[in-house]
């Protein structure tokens, strides 16, 4: 049942690498011309059996009249390739999740416990959790369609990368919007339709790190005042030389594991999102 759900999404954010997948076989192909050159028969296609569609074609060996060299595309290759997970990570929901898990190990007082990886780990699976919704629908309005051979790529993309557009116009401020709407020289928006990605996107980062820090301080507030509590008992007991953080450390992880802290914060995350 999990990976039923799974895979919608995952299915996804490969159409969002078609592209570069595209880019890996022309570069393949220019490579190697005299192989391109020759044509070879193509094989009968199996009765009964569906042919999925093939990738869209992306001419990247050529740029005008003049060709592109190999080591060049395998270097613009290579560049997709790497920042694609982050531009994937920066258009959901794992910037708010994973700054939050941080400030919180640092409200804790336990240096590098838990790990990064750790924290990285639960904060992709709760990314995809969250995501999920957006996905399904993501699979359903674009993918299914463009694997059916109902719509062409072109169309896919758009209601493929629809819901996720949505999602990340929730989460926006106003204010935000706004601030880059005006440093690419846009008065304002007839509706959210004629907002461009590129705003959509950066507005999107800066609201989820504002609201990532408010999280992050009140999450802050109880922490605090274990502090300053077992400081003044230290002043007032004469005890100046010992570090308030090594005594008031064992008492907010006792807190925090009484009042199931993991959970309300996991649980408070996935419903801050709109």
């Amino acid at each position: 049942m999990t990976m039923r759900r799974l895979l919608p999404f995952l299915l996804c954010l490969w159409l969002l690498a078609a592209p570069v997948l595209a880019f890996a076989q022309n570069a393949q192909a220019a490579a190697t011309p005299a192989a391109a050159n020759t044509t070879a028969p193509s094989a009968p296609a199996t009765p009964g059996k569906p042919t999925l569609p093939s990738l869209p074609d992306v001419n990247v060996g050529q740029i005008g009249d003049r060709n592109v060299s190999l080591p060049l595309q395998t270097l613009l290759l290579m560049t997709a390739i790497t920042l694609i997970p982050s531009i994937l990570l920066a258009m959901t929901a794992f910037t708010r999740i994973i700054i939050v898990l941080g400030l919180l190990r640092q409200a804790l007082g336990t240096g590098q416990t838990p790990s990064n990886q750790v924290l990285v780990g639960l904060a992709l699976f709760l990314t995809m959790l969250v995501m999920m919704p957006v996905g399904e629908k993501a699979w359903a309005q674009g993918m299914a369609p463009y694997l059916d051979g109902q719509i062409d790529f072109s169309t896919a993309w758009t209601l493929t990368t629809g819901p996720l557009r949505d999602f990340m116009l929730a989460q926006v401020r106003e204010t935000d919007l706004m601030t880059f709407a005006g440093m690419a020289g846009h008065a304002s928006y007839a509706g959210p339709a004629d907002v461009p990605f590129p705003i959509v996107v950066a507005s999107f980062l800066t609201s989820e790190l504002k609201t990532a820090f408010e999280i992050g301080f009140l999450i802050f507030i109880p922490f605090v005042i274990i502090d300053l509590v077992v400081a003044s008992v230290l002043m007032s007991m004469g005890m100046m030389m010992l570090s308030p953080m090594l005594v008031s450390a064992p008492f907010k992880i006792l807190l925090f594991v009484l009042v199931d802290g993991w959970v309300l914060i996991v649980g408070s995350l996935a419903a801050s999102f709109n």
